[in-house]
């Protein structure tokens, strides 16, 4: 995978991380069909390889504008729900994707820009950034990019975010659970790098696994989630890699990962 197969993105991997960069800062990182399509197919042979995490960022003085207008404005009723779906595709398969996904978020993120920071695994935010869901005040309403946001931030911000349509400022959006933590500008990409590491050791088939676990029991009532957890808790306590860190526990050495 390189980045000469892409037009609207950049790829590099470095050891065991992919870094997909967004790459068109002329367009503040729009999000049209093609951009969105490339950033599935990334996605879709990173999850192939063996890395283990992923950094998702924005080349330029933004993360990523959103949906692009132009485009939009283009399309009939049917052509718009197609695009949605695309969109809404990504977002899941963000989630889906044995890697860890961290978001590194500078400038602004908005509507579906902001979409994506929600539906990262993880996200972490120069102190510069800034987050909005501006169709609250303008004529075309953010009712997708509300969908992960309001599960990152609860009702009533969500609302408040929705409604007004004015950005959030990068310490708010740690307070509310919009990212996990803010760092000054120039210390951006040391503080992803050492949360991602963080994110990342242990077993690569386990760290997998609790992923999509993780994904598939949030939001539902407590005890649906712990009927999901117990029964794959048990099924995981029999692996290869289960085994091993127990016994690597136990004998109070070094574990050594099964492939």
């Amino acid at each position: 995978m390189t980045s000469a197969q892409f037009n609207n993105i950049l790829v590099d991997q470095d050891g065991p991380i992919v870094r997909i960069t967004m790459n068109r800062p002329d367009r503040r990182n729009a999000l049209s069909t093609q951009h969105l399509g490339e950033l599935r197919e990334a996605f879709e042979l990173t999850a192939t390889t063996k890395a283990t995490g992923v950094v998702l960022a924005g080349a330029g003085p933004v993360f990523s504008a959103g949906h692009d207008f132009a485009e939009v404005a283009a399309r009939d009723h049917a052509e718009v729900r197609e695009l949605l779906q695309s969109c809404i595709s990504l977002m899941r398969l963000i989630q889906q994707v044995p890697q860890v996904v961290i978001a590194r978020v500078h400038g602004l993120a908005t509507a579906a820009g902001c979409q994506l920071v929600a539906s990262c695994d993880l996200a972490v935010a120069a102190e510069s950034a800034a987050f909005a869901l501006p169709g609250g005040k303008g004529g075309w309403f953010c009712h997708t990019p509300a969908v992960p946001v309001a599960r990152a931030i609860g009702r009533k911000r969500l609302m408040e975010m929705a409604l007004t349509g004015d950005p959030v400022d990068a310490r708010t959006a740690e307070h509310w659970g919009l990212v996990n933590r803010v760092v000054p500008d120039d210390q951006l990409d040391t503080a992803v790098t050492e949360l991602l590491h963080r994110a990342t050791r242990g077993s690569r088939q386990s760290k997998a696994l609790g992923k999509q676990v993780l994904y598939a029991q949030l939001d539902r009532p407590e005890s649906d989630a712990y009927t999901i957890a117990a029964e794959a808790m048990a099924a995981a306590s029999q692996t290869p890699q289960a085994r091993e860190g127990m016994a690597a526990f136990l004998e109070k050495r070094p574990p050594v990962w099964p492939e």
